[in-house]
């Protein structure tokens, strides 16, 4: 299996937009509204999936603080993880269970070189297998830090509530159900999320909702 296209720039974004705007009128009319959609490419790495786990469950600016914290005292590598005690990652403020998870993906010894050209399917499996990791962190991981372009994630509560309101469904998509759906959007699935989100807020926008 191949990796397929990668995204490196808003130009890549920009002819995943129009091809998916050609197969799907209302994907043009929801085009027009949201405008370019944003490249969001990161980086790769520890950090990047540390980041991710310390950001589950909290907010937006709790995770915020906490990876500040965990910049400020040097553990966001798999070595400065591993060194660190109980103590040493309440004080940046893990919970127990974010520490055996910042732990386990430290002990894993991903090759994260390796995974930008392992195949999709491998990329979510080698990051699954680790404690805390599951399979929507992963397809983050593949959007944003490897720029895979035909990558999404059905499970994303904000994605199904998009989809919902652009096309009309009667309720929101679960998670098989807006995957098969996606499929229609293949090669540039990726870009289909970033327009999807972009559509979230416009439209919650108009709604009058934060």
């Amino acid at each position: 299996m191949t990796i397929g296209r990668i995204i490196t720039s808003d130009a890549c974004v920009a002819e995943g937009a129009a091809w998916l705007a050609a197969q799907d009128p209302k994907i043009a009319a929801a085009l027009k509204l949201t405008g370019p959609l944003p490249l969001r490419l990161r980086s790769d790495g520890f950090d990047q999936l540390l980041s991710a786990i310390i950001s589950q469950q909290v907010s937006v600016a709790s995770a915020a603080a906490i990876w500040g914290r965990m910049q400020e005292a040097g553990v966001t590598t798999p070595e400065a993880v591993a060194a660190a005690s109980d103590e040493d990652l309440k004080a940046v403020g893990l919970s127990r269970q974010k520490m055996r998870y910042a732990r386990a993906l430290a002990e894993e010894g991903i090759d994260f070189e390796a995974l930008r050209t392992a195949p999709n399917d491998m990329v979510f499996k080698t990051l699954t297998n680790v404690r805390g990791i599951g399979i929507w962190t992963a397809e983050i991981y593949a959007m944003f830090s490897l720029g895979r372009a035909d990558v999404f994630a059905p499970g994303d509560l904000a994605l199904q509530e998009s989809a919902r309101m652009l096309f009309d469904l009667p309720e929101r998509p679960k998670e098989r159900a807006l995957r098969e759906m996606a499929a229609q959007w293949s090669p540039w699935r990726s870009v289909a999320a970033r327009l999807l989100w972009a559509y979230y807020r416009v439209d919650k926008g108009r709604e009058g909702i934060a």
